[in-house]
């Protein structure tokens, strides 16, 4: 094998690791600023829905540094099981749950 293949593999192999490891760190920033987690409730056009994805990849950097909400999918609160995920945008928040 040559060096420059050895080089190329290990490079690839460290960009790959970085890429999960800022996808992580993504995901991270949404459970913490905007409360996103698996099967969160958002509301998105007066409906109320269970968040089943998260697109970080749609998230912008803002002048200020920080991060857009991203993009996300998800049912019906009130049909958990339908099959096909609804693409709600960025147009979307998170439900206030009643503490008491």
């Amino acid at each position: 094998m040559e060096y420059g293949d050895s080089v190329q593999k290990v490079l690839l192999r460290k960009i790959r690791k970085a890429e999960q490891d800022l996808m992580q760190l993504k995901l991270d920033y949404c459970r913490f600023v905007f409360g996103l987690t698996h099967r969160a409730r958002v509301i998105s056009d007066g409906a109320t829905y269970l968040v089943l994805s998260v697109d970080v990849e749609s998230m912008a950097t803002t002048d200020d540094g920080a991060f857009t909400r991203p993009s996300v999918a998800g049912v019906p609160s009130d049909k958990p099981n339908q099959t096909e995920p609804v693409p709600l945008g960025t147009n979307w928040v998170l439900e206030q749950q009643n503490k008491g």
